[in-house]
């Protein structure tokens, strides 16, 4: 086998917000990627490019950078193709595709979080694919940093997953991401590598162990599609690795699909990555990661190989989804009327509106194309269908998209997607990773058993912090972080992952507040909501425009209320200074799109529109609703 040894691939896995983004920062910096003069508009975090990854401060797409490495002895230039992926498990099939681009991983672990949940998610795919990995302790600098004790839970972390002795001989880099610092010497808890002034040896680290790119010489041309893209005047642009042979700009190659077919296709145009652009090239060769352009309807996970003799690469599988949710088109009586439903605001907010099932429909099939980890299926309605996905976060960023480029939209309440074992019905379970201060632990354990979770591990670091790791449902998650955070007033940490599947737990009871709803359409008084405040908490404020069957707030009590809240003063012809009220309105409180998902109950659902996010009764009509209620509870 041949070797290439002017090249390393290598992906970039953590959990979240453990500083992936950021120490790819620092390498394309330090590796002359920007000339001096660029560097001042330069931001922070420049592979986040997409505008919800800035917002969240999350990875949500996979995304490939190449440095351009001059080795400090002076031999020759190294390119290294740096994949940076997603930390959150709802975005696995983006680290799926990322780790099938490289031949090695290094695995980031904040120095005081230690391995969480995620770490786990990535670290186990990439054993799975017998990837070497090289540890890096980020955020040495942060004052409540515990080194030792992160490194000794990361060796936990691995003999738990069962790797073999030739991987749990990493080497280990400690870094300060953010400030371009790295070193082969641990520092003490608490400060920047006193040793080192750039990240030189985190690259000489990489250099030694993630291997090159081997081949075989007289092999045939075999390119696997890992990601798409697309450009305004190339079309559809297909990522991929050139695993053995020669592609070449204007070649014609064979294009095997999913379906087994083989036809015959010309690159128009093919590119490679340097820093932050795609740039022209002629020949990309094995261990290259390139793109090119010209194959309109080309798949992730389908083979570019040798006309004369093609070999299929295996497809790229991705795990099961765990939560589905129904999306249709708006059906609430203000569709397409903009954000007040009133005169040239309406007409205007029309012009661009998507709203009929087509669009809906187009757009779906769009997604499908680029993300592998969705599953689109038809329900009874023709205006309405179930997404599955591998998480509550991964659907609702795929909705809040949709919302941004002018789409109305109808969301059901988020459901678990099951599957039958031995003629027994068994649902998704997370494992779930909590660390709050001492005092909230009642409380958090209280949240757990009303969710059916077990609590699998416990463990006091002796600083006021207790971790606590539960194994619960996965719909036991469903609206559990607002509450989650209001129980340990804004401190506590929790992240989940997927953990499998067991037997149905039976029934939960995780919200015990009804709905105040709206009996009427009209605008929404402050009269009416200074009477109605002590019911419950509202989510409108005056001005607001309701229609029958819409969710105006959280009722007190376990049942749902209609009220009327357009009820206006009446006044009288006797009036009197003191005769008005000034009693002081609380502030409503507004919901996101992912906290309206929480707060839905199954016979409720969230309209969603560009400039809004409203709940809704799925039947509007009050009288229907009660039928329904009076047939449920009688049989």
């Amino acid at each position: 086998m041949a070797t290439r040894h002017d090249i390393r691939n290598v992906a970039i896995v953590a959990h979240v917000d453990h500083g992936k983004t950021t120490i790819v920062d620092g390498m394309l910096k330090q590796a002359g990627a920007f000339a001096a003069h660029q560097l001042e508009g330069v931001d922070d975090r420049m592979m986040d490019s997409n505008d919800l990854e800035r917002e969240k401060g999350i990875t949500i797409l996979a995304k490939n950078t190449a440095v351009k490495y001059h080795p400090k002895d002076g031999g020759d230039v190294i390119t290294i193709n740096i994949i940076d992926t997603p930390g959150h498990a709802d975005f696995g099939g983006e680290v799926e595709r990322g780790l099938s681009m490289v031949d090695g991983v290094v695995l980031l672990v904040d120095a005081s979080e230690g391995p969480l949940p995620q770490t786990r998610f990535v670290l186990r795919k990439a054993l799975q694919q017998r990837l070497p990995v090289i540890l890096c302790i980020n955020k040495t600098d942060r004052p409540d940093s515990r080194i030792d004790e992160v490194v000794n839970e990361t060796y936990d972390l691995f003999l738990d997953l069962d790797a073999d002795e030739e991987q749990i001989e990493f080497p280990i880099v400690y870094a300060c991401g953010r400030d371009g610092i790295a070193s082969l010497t641990k520092p003490d808890n608490g400060t920047v590598p006193p040793d080192s002034t750039s990240l030189e040896p985190f690259f000489s680290t990489i250099l030694e162990h993630i291997p090159a790119p081997t081949y075989d010489e007289a092999g045939p041309l075999q390119a696997h599609v890992t990601n798409l893209d697309a450009d305004n005047f190339l079309g559809r642009i297909a990522l991929l690795r050139v695993e053995q042979g020669e592609l070449r700009k204007g070649q014609t190659v064979a294009w095997m699909k999913r379906d087994g077919s083989v036809s015959s296709v010309r690159i128009t145009e093919l590119m490679m990555t340097e820093a932050l652009t795609r740039k022209p090239a002629e020949m990309a060769g094995p261990g290259d990661i390139c793109a090119v352009a010209g194959i309109p309807d080309i798949m992730i996970g389908e083979t570019l190989a040798d006309p004369e003799n093609p070999v299929a690469l295996p497809l790229i599988t991705v795990d099961q989804p765990a939560i589905s949710m129904v999306i249709g088109t708006n059906t609430s009586p203000l569709v397409g009327r903009g954000a007040t439903g009133k005169g040239a605001d309406a007409k205007a907010a029309v012009k661009d509106r998507k709203v009929t099932a087509r669009q809906v429909k187009d757009r779906l099939d769009r997604e499908l194309i680029g993300n592998v980890s969705l599953r689109v299926l038809d329900t009874e309605r023709p205006d309405a269908w179930e997404v599955q996905g591998r998480g509550e976060l991964a659907l609702a960023i795929l909705v809040e998209t949709m919302r941004r480029e002018g789409f109305e939209l109808t969301i059901g309440k988020p459901q678990v997607v099951t599957k039958e074992v031995d003629g027994k019905v068994h649902e998704p379970v997370e494992r779930m990773t909590i660390d709050v201060p001492e005092e909230h632990m009642g409380a958090v354990t209280q949240l757990m058993g009303v969710r059916k979770g077990r609590m699998d591990n416990m463990s006091n670091h002796g600083s006021g912090w207790v971790r606590m790791e539960f194994v619960v449902p996965s719909r036991g998650l469903i609206g559990f972080r607002t509450e989650f955070l209001t129980q340990t007033r804004g401190t506590g940490i929790g992240h989940s992952i997927h953990e499998g599947f067991e037997p149905w737990f039976g029934t939960l009871q995780t919200r015990n507040n009804g709905s105040l709803v709206a009996d009427r359409s009209g605008a929404v008084t402050a009269f009416a909501m200074t009477n109605l405040q002590e019911r419950g908490v509202l989510f409108v404020e005056p001005g607001t425009e309701v229609y029958e069957g819409m969710i105006v707030g959280e009722n007190s009590r376990a049942d749902d209320m209609d009220v009327n809240i357009t009820k206006e003063k009446k006044l009288t012809n006797m009036r009197s200074s003191s005769a008005d009220s000034f009693e002081a309105i609380v502030p409503p409180r507004k919901l996101s799109l992912e906290q309206s998902l929480e707060f839905c109950r199954d016979d409720e659902c969230v309209e969603v529109t560009p400039e809004a996010v409203r709940i809704r009764k799925v039947n509007l009509d009050a009288r229907e609703r009660a039928r329904a209620a009076s047939r449920a509870k009688h049989g």
